[in-house]
């Protein structure tokens, strides 16, 4: 197990903090981006899971700025949702939009899997 000081802690926690924001607001863009295309991009599996990556995000967002003991369990149900968002944008290969989307969640899922195991060794 690596343990982090307390200050390597509050760098980790701020940028994950910034790359939730990010998240939440590329996932809200790809939602509107995704209806104006329509077909397969307006499917409801899609967009209902770009919804709920956008919603865990800035819930995340809202317990990690609190402080709140629960923040390492939303970090980690943050980072799965933010993979699965990912992994379904992923499949729309023709789409710069949908790509920028999958990396932006792959990005904050990463960042959200460092600060959910922080937090759950320091209980």
């Amino acid at each position: 197990m690596v343990y982090l000081t307390s200050e390597e802690m509050s760098q980790e926690l701020d940028q994950c903090i910034k790359d939730c924001l990010e998240c939440y607001n590329v996932c809200i863009k790809t939602i509107s981006h995704c209806l104006q295309m329509g077909g397969k991009h307006a499917g409801a599996g899609h967009i209902s899971l770009l919804r709920d990556c956008a919603d865990v995000c800035r819930a995340n967002t809202d317990l990690m700025l609190r402080n709140s003991g629960w923040s390492g369990r939303t970090c980690s149900l943050c980072a799965d949702i933010c993979i699965e968002c990912a992994s379904n944008c992923e499949k729309f290969t023709d789409d710069q939009i949908m790509r920028e989307c999958a990396n932006v969640c792959n990005h904050t899922a990463e960042s959200c899997r460092k600060v959910a195991e922080a937090v759950i060794q320091r209980i």
